[in-house]
């Protein structure tokens, strides 16, 4: 079926310029955060994840990103899904925020690490107790035969640990994202978009350069 008329494919915005762009790139990528939360609040944190296998088939699915700094985007998971084992393999990933209502986009490609245990603790500890049992219930993209599998698994583990402080499973934690590179996209008329890609050089200097659309 062709796509509806009403459907919006305009996002465009003021141009994008090399001199209003940041020298380092998690310092614009901290500007266009805090504007897209301003703008939109609805999940700005929401990413696709993008992994491979080591026989390079490829993944993506939604993930939250949970934490940033000079160092790179942090999201939490059990380690034995589908992505952990894929990290595991290759620990090359990407991660895209489609800010599609405000007229960007930005692409992180890099690397990606486990966090310390110390700093999964910290966070896993931080959420509500519904969640820190839900993440010893789920056994992630495993095969369940219904649903009533979770909630048993669920109620179980709520009179397990009730009244007890939850330990951190050894089978959950954080994951690092440290770019090698970083994408702005900003839209424009005609197609004719901004894209910038800051690029991280070997002797740790970022060089900017602006993309074709």
């Amino acid at each position: 079926m062709s796509i509806p008329d009403n459907i919006r494919e305009d996002f465009s915005r003021e141009p994008l310029n090399l001199h209003d762009l940041a020298a380092q790139p998690m310092e614009q990528f901290k500007k266009w955060f805090l504007e897209a939360c301003e703008e939109n609040p609805d999940a700005p944190n929401a990413v696709s994840l993008a992994t491979a296998s080591a026989d390079a088939v490829p993944s993506v699915r939604t993930v939250l990103m949970k934490q940033f700094d000079q160092n790179g985007f942090v999201f939490f998971t059990n380690y034995g899904s589908r992505k952990g084992q894929e990290l595991t393999e290759n620990p090359r990933a990407a991660i895209l925020f489609p800010w599609t209502s405000q007229g960007r986009q930005i692409i992180a490609r890099g690397t990606i690490g486990r966090l310390p245990h110390d700093e999964s603790s910290a966070y896993f500890h931080s959420r509500s107790r519904g969640s820190q049992v839900g993440a010893w219930a789920s056994n992630q993209s495993k095969v369940i035969s219904d649903r009533s599998v979770l909630e048993d698994k669920l109620s179980q583990l709520a009179q397990q640990f009730a009244g007890g402080k939850i330990p951190l499973p050894d089978f959950w934690g954080g994951y690092r994202l440290t770019p090698e590179t970083l994408e702005f996209w900003q839209g424009q008329a005609s197609r004719l978009h901004d894209r910038f890609e800051y690029r991280r050089e070997p002797d740790g200097v970022w060089l900017i350069n602006r993309l074709s659309p």
